[in-house]
């Protein structure tokens, strides 16, 4: 749980899975583990976007009916946690899923390296 947190590579847990803020990069620039090998896919966006979105729908939606703030209310509060919650969802479910493929020895098709 932590490991995918902080984006730990699942080798040598150095905090090096990530080379932008959800792009994984290439290496493990401490251990050399090619990370291309596995493939995590766009499962875990649209999972995220359908939970998070369901998620912020209905609190914004609480919010409306319990205060009625204006409209400018809404989206200086909605929009910046959606994005927050979404890219820190990937963040987290992506290391999950890598670092599961790695355990498991799981790889792309067709790859005949372990």
């Amino acid at each position: 749980m932590v490991a995918s947190v902080l984006g730990q590579c699942p080798r040598c847990e150095g905090r090096t899975l990530f080379a932008g803020i959800v792009r994984f990069a290439d290496r493990c620039r401490a251990c050399q583990l090619d990370f291309t090998r596995f493939n995590v896919g766009d499962g875990p966006a649209a999972f995220l976007t359908l939970i998070i979105g369901a998620l912020m729908v209905g609190l914004a939606m609480w919010l409306e009916i319990a205060v009625q703030p204006p409209f400018y209310v809404h989206v200086t509060l909605w929009v910046p946690l959606t994005i927050l919650a979404i890219l820190g969802g990937l963040r987290f479910s992506k290391t999950a899923l890598l670092r599961a493929e790695f355990r498991q020895g799981a790889g792309e098709a067709g790859r005949g390296e372990r």
